[in-house]
């Protein structure tokens, strides 16, 4: 079948699109949206687009995603993934660069994408420079906490990214639905590793994130994270070593804990150290005076603009975590300048109250370590993640089998039912999952629609 019959040529598409945005608000991140009525109208020439080719990676070679991908690719006529393929089912939201929407392929469903479109004539040469960034970190990614970047599209003055979508929202979000707006210590510590690997490999590809919070926080279908907005990144050299190092023994008497259960207790480890290779990848040249981020969780270092490395990420590692823990971040204050005030005179951390739920004290004394002042002494500013992963709070975390584990049961949070390692406890609560019924009318009238491995199968009709 032609590709022509099943897709209308670019010429005469109409890709207006028309939602209601919702009534959101971060003061945090600069962005507002309103309840206004919000279009996106894409007007283009065929000879102004292109589409760049990508290929699977190793950690989605099976996902069903790229199935459909490649159905509609090669049922194009060029070989390449056009906007008119994809259907926009409403706008997800607005950023510092531009709009996300929700969007499908046409005539495969139940498979959904997130749509990044930003339109490069409103911004700035500082701001395109953000989006030449974002795009070349998303095409260099390949981990399980990172977006899957499927399409590239440059179209006329819009730059288009085609992701994966988290019908969890937004960490952010979720933690104001918790009561006192708080994570339990064992929810804390799920999301922390996740997000810790995912620093981890990317300051193994010399990428300093700059951007970490709980609104780039993604949840995915499963209850696993996702990291999101790449364009305040920046990139240096790294060079990775194995190094050998002493690890305590665990003793053979105790019972010890699940990962994110309690955390299992010192005494329970022998005066024996064994001696481990570790792999250690961290861009400790990385440099930069460029001031840019969300203030209430910059580092000290880039407040005073004296210049900064990779510090930064490992800072905002200690402030999302208390934030995670407490509901607020430890320096905000009543303005932005006082937050940033209080952030370049910081001394010792400040924790509310006194709170003795078990793992308390070992997330005080992991926060006490990483928003230490002085990058040189901070927590994760020579090794990385190693040294972080070493912490207590951290302990009996088996990490090569982290994305195995079952989420923790959060109020708010629905998930996808999965297989994950048995010894984590929760059981995991069943997610209703999206069903679009709709077909372009041309496959409806002629009664076919499309798998997702690209074939025309006959659709019954009532």
């Amino acid at each position: 079948m032609d590709e022509d019959t099943l897709f209308p040529s670019d010429t005469d598409l109409d890709l207006s699109f028309t939602s209601c945005a919702s009534n959101t608000s971060t003061d945090r991140t600069f962005t507002t949206s309103s309840s206004a009525r919000t279009s996106l109208t894409l007007n283009f020439n065929e000879s102004h687009l292109s589409s760049s080719a990508l290929l699977r990676r190793p950690h989605r070679q099976s996902d069903p995603h790229w199935s459909a991908i490649n159905a509609a690719t090669n049922l194009s006529s060029d070989r390449t993934l056009h906007l008119r393929h994809l259907n926009l089912l409403r706008h997800l939201g607005s950023g510092n660069l531009g709009r996300v929407f929700l969007c499908r392929l046409k005539y495969y469903d139940g498979l959904n994408f997130a749509l990044k479109v930003v339109d490069r004539d409103s911004l700035t040469s500082k701001k395109l420079s953000h989006v030449q960034m974002e795009s070349q970190v998303l095409s260099i990614v390949d981990h399980p906490f990172l977006p899957t970047l499927y399409a590239h599209v440059e179209v006329s003055h819009y730059t288009c990214l085609l992701i994966d979508y988290c019908p969890g929202g937004d960490l952010h979000s979720l933690l104001r639905k918790q009561q006192e707006n708080r994570f339990r210590v064992d929810a804390v510590r799920f999301f922390a590793a996740e997000v810790l690997v995912a620093l981890e490999y990317l300051h193994s590809l010399g990428v300093v994130y700059r951007d970490l919070k709980p609104e780039n926080v993604l949840i995915r279908e499963d209850g696993h994270i996702m990291l999101s907005d790449f364009d305040l990144c920046f990139k240096a050299d790294v060079v990775p070593t194995v190094e050998k190092g002493f690890c305590p023994k665990m003793g053979s008497t105790g019972n010890r804990f699940s990962c994110f259960g309690a955390v299992s207790r010192r005494q329970d480890i022998t005066e024996e150290n064994v001696v481990v290779t570790e792999f250690v990848a961290e861009p400790t040249a990385a440099f930069s005076r460029a001031c840019v981020g969300t203030h209430e969780y910059l580092a000290p270092e880039l407040v005073n603009g004296n210049g900064h490395g990779n510090g930064v990420d490992w800072w905002a590692f200690g402030v999302f975590v208390y934030e995670l823990l407490y509901g607020q971040t430890p320096f905000k204050g009543g303005s932005k300048e006082a937050t940033l005030r209080n952030i370049a005179s910081s001394g010792q951390v400040r924790f509310p109250g006194h709170d003795v739920a078990e793992g308390m004290a070992e997330a005080r004394d992991l926060i006490e370590r990483l928003l230490v002042k002085d990058p040189r002494r901070r927590l994760g500013c020579t090794r990385g993640a190693t040294d972080i992963k070493r912490h207590p709070f951290f302990e009996g975390i088996k990490w090569p089998l982290i994305r195995m584990y079952r989420p923790p049961e959060v109020h708010g949070l629905r998930r996808k039912t999965k297989a994950h390692v048995s010894h984590v406890s929760g059981v995991a609560a069943k997610r209703s999952r999206w069903r679009w019924n709709g077909f372009g009318s041309f496959m409806t009238n002629k009664g076919f629609k499309l798998d997702v491995n690209g074939n025309l199968k006959a659709r019954k009709l009532a």
